[in-house]
């Protein structure tokens, strides 16, 4: 099986596969069909007198200016060498080669005008794990992603750099370990490679693989949780979710019911004499819920971006290529905005599960230790540390795509600032898998306090993956290995969600 570029969908799933080397993509030829066709009206466009933005004219407020045949290919270099302006840290290298992936596709879609030659070049780089280094900050998120999209792309003239394993080597001496020589770009080449939204969506591809994985952890951190306060089974019966249903309410209510089913624990309290849990307790299907819907409407705007045309001008005929705006990362922007707060109030509710546990409440000791009387701290102290993460995680929060900073000389009067709204998701979505790290060892040793009695299966199981790395908390040790452990576990993705 395999992927066809500009012809198939899509999808997170099949990016991440291509970029892993689960899934071989290529360019067949109906897809070469239409770039070789396409091609063909951006060289006559290019030799004729009628002014064509970005084909035979200068660019931003330079559009008036009309270039000869003869200073295309100059202009076209220039372009991406005048454009790598990026700073800061290197992206990770997988977001270096998403990027080129879902710029192929789009290139592949027969209405950028670029050489097959390009796209042949740029197949390579994915193919032979030739990876450009990216500068993280620089761009406004229109016309697209210019700064890392140049950086991304100065490789293929001879210019950038590459990674080696970890170092980093200029990519004229990189090409030539190859055999591979830089190529000259042509008419559109240039614009049609920097202009587009494809570091804004690599990092949204990774963010919602990341969070789909996190929300799962979510619930089962919560119901770990519920399990060691001894919570009540009721707020997640169907019947009440059925009267208000939120395709994510619906869902966290689910399996919610599944992660406690058959629980003696749970079972045990039924005729307590209490009346209620605490919100962060009873209302994990509304609040978790709430956040996978924002991932799902993220996830519905980012298929659609992966297989889209996001470049400029967009050429529709042989006389027409048409400047518009398909670049502006508006779209992907205020949906990772939102989905920042979604993925943020999984953490803040969190919190408030690990303080609920310390309280020492229905039977459980106060901060979850016996030993030592007042000498152990036991497990005040990581609730500090949530606490930290989760106000942080508000800090980022701030809407970026609620901010606009002319460019251009006015050319470019409202940008988007996507690229800071995908990084910031990423960021959060960090800090988020370090709170559920605490919330999960927290829950593993309340857990402790509730035998004899038992959980249900996946509860038990994931129990025993914790207590396989993090051992339970008599006397007062140091914590951060554990804390560092369960992290670990987080980011593997070490758990048994379903």
């Amino acid at each position: 099986m395999s992927f066809k570029y500009g012809i198939d969908t899509l999808t997170v799933d099949k990016v991440l596969d291509i970029a892993n080397g689960k899934l071989v993509a290529e360019i067949t030829s109906e897809a070469k069909e239409k770039v070789l066709a396409c091609r063909q009206k951006v060289e006559d466009m290019a030799n004729g007198d009628k002014p064509v933005y970005g084909i035979n004219t200068g660019f931003g407020p330079l559009c008036e200016v009309q270039i000869t045949p003869e200073e295309t290919k100059t202009l076209q270099r220039n372009l991406l060498l005048t454009h790598a302006v990026g700073v800061g840290n290197p992206i990770d290298k997988k977001l270096s080669k998403i990027m080129m992936i879902c710029k192929v596709h789009a290139l592949c879609q027969g209405f950028s005008g670029v050489r097959l030659e390009l796209i042949k070049r740029i197949i390579y780089f994915i193919e032979n794990d030739l990876v450009p280094v990216v500068p993280e900050q620089g761009s406004v998120g229109a016309s697209g992603d210019l700064a890392p999209l140049s950086h991304l792309f100065l490789p293929l003239i001879g210019a950038g750099e590459f990674w080696v394993d970890d170092d980093i080597k200029p990519a004229a001496i990189v090409l030539e370990q190859h055999g591979v020589k830089p190529i000259e770009l042509h008419a559109k080449e240039g614009l049609g490679l920097i202009n587009g939204t494809q570091f804004i969506l690599a990092h949204t591809i990774v963010g919602l693989n990341k969070m789909q994985y996190l929300l799962d952890m979510a619930d089962v951190a919560g119901a770990m949780s519920i399990e060691g306060y001894q919570g009540s089974f009721s707020p997640f019966k169907d019947e009440l979710h059925r009267i208000r249903p939120y395709k994510g309410t619906i869902e966290v209510a689910e399996r919610m019911f599944m992660l406690l089913y058959r629980s003696q624990n749970v079972d045990s309290h039924e005729n307590c004499g209490r009346v209620q849990d605490p919100y962060s307790m009873r209302c994990i299907p509304q609040v978790h819920g709430a956040s996978r819907n924002a991932y799902y409407h993220l996830s519905e705007l980012a298929e659609i971006e992966m297989n889209s045309v996001t470049d400029n001008p967009i050429v529709l005929s042989e006389t027409e290529a048409i400047s518009g705006g398909n670049f502006h990362g508006q779209p992907l922007a205020m949906a990772l905005d939102y989905c920042s707060v979604a993925a943020a109030e999984l953490g803040n509710i969190a919190d408030r599960r690990c303080y609920l546990l310390l309280e020492g409440k229905y039977g459980l000791p106060r901060l979850l230790t016996t030993g030592g009387g007042g000498l152990n701290s036991g497990f005040m102290i990581p609730q500090y540390t949530t606490a930290a993460l989760v106000s942080e995680n508000k800090s980022l929060c701030f809407p970026s795509s609620a901010d606009s900073i002319p460019t251009s000389l006015g050319q470019e009067d409202h940008v988007s600032m996507g690229s800071i709204s995908s990084r910031k998701f990423n960021q959060i979505l960090g800090n988020l898998e370090k709170i559920l790290a605490i919330e999960l060892m927290y829950g593993a040793q309340a857990l402790e306090f509730r035998r004899p009695n038992t959980f249900s299966d996946i509860i038990e199981d994931n129990f025993r993956i914790i207590r396989s790395k993090v051992p339970k908390l008599e006397d007062d040790r140091a914590l951060k290995a554990d804390i560092d452990a369960m992290i670990e576990l987080v980011r593997t993705q070490a758990f048994n969600l379903r």
